[in-house]
């Protein structure tokens, strides 16, 4: 951890030393084109800190902010850099710049780069106002996303400590309860306001040893038919073959042909040859005609 601190602390300080270093390089340039443009010599050595400067305050945001700001900062440092780096290279090109016997506010001899480098120039100061201050603001409003370390779910250790108190406790569970049978003695009869001390002696009679009986659960069984809910259908049903009339009719003479003549009713003929009621009595006319007898 150690270590790791002082490596973080080196790589910064190495990175103040370039900045600077590269800071003094730019230094001239900057200073030249701003008294190209009309600054005088204080606004001239305050110009490298306008650019450079913003720089190393957009490069300070960038470690700090997170997120949109960040890459708001990115934007910010990378439009600098390509600034400075475009007035570095005319500074190059224009050998007059050095010794300021250049015309004020001639960058290049072609009019429209003259124009929008004189125009680059000028607007690097107010854009450092700008994006100075909203860079700041940024950085002073931050809130730092803080790191959440892991912890135990409360909720899940509470229920955890529950079931183990409830389960693996012996306490909690009862052992089971074996049942003591008892074997009791053959009850005597005793007669009716008599003493029960026999007038003989009788021999005790040895009982045989019983096993304890094992309490088992039965399904209980009902003797009773069960009785159909509902209507049977018509394919459950035993099919009836239906007899004509005259199959009936011999059937009948048959049945009744040792009947008196008493006993020859619609309802005994009914039951015997197992008809309808309807069919009984036609039945019953019939052997009573044929016998000569009245139809009732």
């Amino acid at each position: 951890m150690n270590l790791h601190r002082k490596g973080r602390t080196a790589l910064v300080l190495a990175l103040v030393v370039v900045v600077a270093m590269a800071f003094r390089v730019s230094w001239n340039a900057l200073r030249d084109i701003a008294g190209a443009i009309g600054a005088d010599d204080t606004a001239a050595m305050l110009y490298p800190f306008v650019v450079d400067g913003l720089m190393a305050l957009a490069l300070i945001a960038t470690l700090v902010l997170a997120g949109r700001d960040r890459t708001f900062a990115l934007r910010v440092l990378a439009g600098y850099t390509i600034a400075s780096l475009v007035l570095n290279y005319v500074h190059g090109l224009v050998p007059e710049l050095h010794g300021r016997s250049v015309d004020w506010g001639r960058l290049a001899d072609w009019d429209p780069a003259n124009w929008a480098l004189v125009l680059l120039a000028t607007s690097l100061p107010v854009g450092s106002i700008y994006f100075g201050s909203d860079l700041v603001a940024k950085v002073l409003h931050h809130r730092p996303t803080p790191i959440t370390t892991p912890t135990v779910n409360a909720k899940e250790s509470t229920e955890t400590v529950r079931n183990r108190s409830s389960f693996d406790l012996a306490v909690s569970t009862p052992a089971p309860i074996t049942p003591n049978v008892a074997v009791l003695p053959r009850p005597v009869a005793v007669g009716f306001l008599k003493s029960t001390v026999p007038d003989k002696p009788v021999q005790a009679i040895e009982q045989p040893p019983t096993a304890p009986i094992e309490s088992r659960s039965v399904a209980a069984e009902s003797t009773r038919p069960r009785r159909a809910t509902g209507r049977v259908p018509e394919v459950a049903r035993t099919p009836r073959p239906k007899r004509t009339a005259d199959e009936l009719l011999a059937e009948a003479r048959k049945a009744t042909a040792d009947w008196p003549d008493a006993r020859l009713t619609a309802e005994g003929i009914r039951r015997e040859v197992r008809t309808s009621p309807a069919n009984a009595r036609t039945l019953r006319d019939t052997l009573r005609g044929e016998r000569g007898l009245q139809a009732v």
